[in-house]
């Protein structure tokens, strides 16, 4: 009984002081949360504004622009990673930094040309300093990345080597015979060309990442965790045949340099789509080269001088005032109308229709439309208005003018105002808006809205297609726009265009020869330009010329100084064997076409083993790989030579590939 008794004592004691802890520790536990919610409530902006914000932050993750492409899939412009290095010198380890540090400085110093000691030493003071985050060297390209991170201790990774990549992307035109000019830019604040113009297709999504104060100044990434991942931009095709550029960048830039000239422009238009098939601009440098570095086609708003009296004499075509037996004596070249006084350069006499044209009357064409529209001109007035010739033109490319062409409500306006638009003047258009017309002829009568996009796609799918916009679907009754081919074809065959005639292939066009700042002192200054299409009986594409500012004591006439550039870019783009050439047109030197018709090699990924695709064509590989789940990576165009991983290296989905391609 006694024995129960001083159990029964011990277990009431244990009991209560087993109370006793259980209730200290509720209420310890009862504290803890409370100082939780304390803590919560009443310190969480101290502390993110004492600890958090002051070492951590979000960071952007710039996304991949897209890659702009020529029609045929060659690259004008890409987006290429670069590669900044930094090292965590406090990561390495002692014994590893002073067992490799020789052998180390070493591959620095023959990679970048500097002495082995003056890398030792920079290292040996940040080790000292225990620095996180030191700038090695930035913007190494995929090659040069590759051969540094294998260096001693780099090799060992960022956790161990203390080797840290920051990767940028950096835009590079693909191409030098495309230049700033054409291809444009887009930096964020400012737009221009193709670059400027698809930018909403071409930008991607920007991801974001987090970021470790190191000092006052450097933050570092915290193992390049994403927090959002980047959206990369869709690629563009736009409709630029690099084949027909390269043919016309190449006409244009021997006739500017044999003529001295300051500038020209060329503008290829498919004329059954309205795709514009090469966009060449060329302003002679200080050096004397020629560069493509501003768009003549559509910011420069012009006299376009006798290439207008081709707008002027279809609306009297189309409204029944002419045909093929109007004639008009323009007596020996000179006329005064409205105390204005009209000269032609060529002769005098009595001409057909189709002789104003061939060459090119200024008499001839003020006469005619004079005659019939001086009472009421607006009736001329709507016909450019209905061709869109008042209007700014609604396209892609930013930058492109409002044509400024008078009419009788301006207070310029006077009685012989008419007569100076009817040949090309008191009216400013541009280039662009020009060759659309043209292109409008050509095409039966149907003007189309000239287009730069053809296709956009995203991992290797076809997100939209460009289709044939109709501006205006009848500029003309079809007997005028017939008249005014026949005439066109005439201008070539014996007019002011005649040097260019060639029996193999029949062109249609009409030369213009126009001074400007001719109300300045000095020397005369002109324009030659030629516009026109072929083949004139069925019409594949639409082309004008214009050299702006030729050495006069060469030659400044659209026949000599513009023609012979739409000749040779009609030769060499439609002829298959072309005959009555030159020689030198033929000689092809920048395109090699063997590298455009390729066929397309499967490529697959078996066991999950990376596959070898050095010496195959980048264009057909990379979306390949795209589509089935890796990233690519590459730089530019052509074959691929280098390639990592390499063959036979295991790869996972969404792994990066990175490829290195050349001509």
């Amino acid at each position: 009984m006694q024995k129960q008794n001083e159990y029964d004592n011990k277990r009431k004691k244990t009991l209560r002081w087993g109370y006793l802890f259980a209730v200290v520790a509720l209420c310890v536990f009862v504290m803890f949360l409370a100082r939780i919610v304390i803590l919560q409530n009443t310190n969480v902006q101290e502390i993110k504004d004492d600890y958090i914000n002051k070492n951590y932050r979000e960071a952007t993750l710039k996304a991949a622009r897209g890659n702009l492409f020529a029609s045929d899939g060659s690259i004008l412009a890409t987006t290429v990673m670069r590669y900044d290095i930094y090292l965590d010198f406090k990561t390495m380890k002692d014994t590893i930094y002073s067992n490799n540090i020789g052998a180390l400085t070493d591959s620095l110093s023959k990679m970048f040309g500097k002495s082995r000691g003056e890398f030792r030493q920079k290292f040996d003071e940040q080790k000292k300093k225990k620095n996180q985050y030191y700038t090695l060297v930035k913007g190494l390209d995929f090659d040069q990345y590759d051969r540094i991170r294998k260096f001693p201790i780099f090799k060992r990774g960022k956790n161990k080597g203390g080797f840290i990549v920051d990767r940028n992307y950096k835009r590079e035109l693909a191409t030098s015979e495309i230049g700033a000019g054409t291809i444009g830019i887009d930096n964020g604040e400012l737009r221009s060309g193709l670059e400027g113009a698809f930018s909403k297709y071409l930008t991607g999504t920007d991801g974001k990442r987090l970021e470790q104060r190191i000092n006052s100044s450097q933050w570092k990434p915290i193992d390049f965790w994403k927090v959002q991942e980047p959206v990369d931009g869709e690629d563009v095709y736009t409709t630029l045949d690099l084949r027909i550029q390269d043919i016309a960048h190449s006409a244009l830039e021997k006739q500017l340099i044999h003529y001295e000239a300051k500038h020209g422009t060329v503008i290829v238009m498919e004329v059954e789509t309205g795709k514009v098939r090469a966009l060449v601009n060329l302003r002679r440098t200080e050096d004397g080269e020629y560069e493509d570095s501003y768009n003549y086609a559509l910011k420069d708003n012009i006299e376009p001088g006798s290439t207008f009296k081709t707008i002027s004499l279809l609306a009297a075509m189309d409204d029944g005032f002419i045909d093929e037996n109007t004639t008009v004596n323009v007596g020996n070249g000179v006329w005064t109308y409205a105390k204005q006084r009209i000269s032609d350069g060529h002769g005098g006499g009595t001409y057909d229709i189709s002789d104003v044209l061939a060459k090119s009357s200024n008499v001839g064409t003020s006469k005619l439309i004079t005659k019939y529209y001086a009472e009421k001109p607006q009736i001329f007035l709507d016909h450019l208005k209905r061709w869109k010739l008042f209007d700014k033109m609604d396209i892609e490319l930013p930058g492109i003018t409002k044509p400024k062409i008078l009419t009788p409500e301006n207070k310029r306006w006077n009685a012989a105002t008419l007569a100076s638009i009817s040949y090309g003047y008191s009216s400013n258009v541009n280039l662009l808006q020009l060759t659309t017309f043209y292109n409008g002829v050509a095409n039966g009568g149907k003007m189309l809205k000239p287009l730069f996009i053809d296709k956009i796609m995203k991992d290797g799918k076809v997100m939209y297609n460009a289709k044939p916009e109709v501006m205006v679907n009848k500029m003309a009754s079809e007997k005028a726009i017939k008249m005014m081919t026949s005439a066109l074809t005439k201008a070539v065959e014996k007019g002011t265009g005649r040097s260019i005639f060639t029996p193999n292939l029949k062109m249609a066009g009409k030369t213009g020869t126009a001074r400007f700042e001719y109300w300045l002192p000095g020397p005369m200054k002109y324009r030659a330009s030629f516009a026109g299409f072929y083949p004139a009986d069925a019409p594949k594409y639409t082309c004008y010329v214009m050299v702006s500012e030729p050495n006069t004591s060469i030659g400044f006439y659209g026949g000599p100084v513009a023609a012979p550039v739409f000749k040779e870019i009609a030769g060499k783009t439609f002829l298959k064997t072309p005959q009555n050439i030159e020689k030198e047109m033929l000689v092809d030197k920048k395109v090699n076409l063997s590298k455009m018709v390729e066929p397309n090699v499967k490529v697959a990924v078996n066991n999950k083993q990376m596959p070898s695709v050095v010496g195959l064509i980048g264009k057909n590989v990379i979306p390949q790989l795209e589509n089935l789940g890796y990233r690519v990576d590459y730089k530019g165009v052509g074959r691929i030579k280098e390639q990592f991983p390499l063959e036979g290296t295991t790869i996972s989905k969404n792994q990066r590939i990175y490829l290195s391609l050349q001509n």
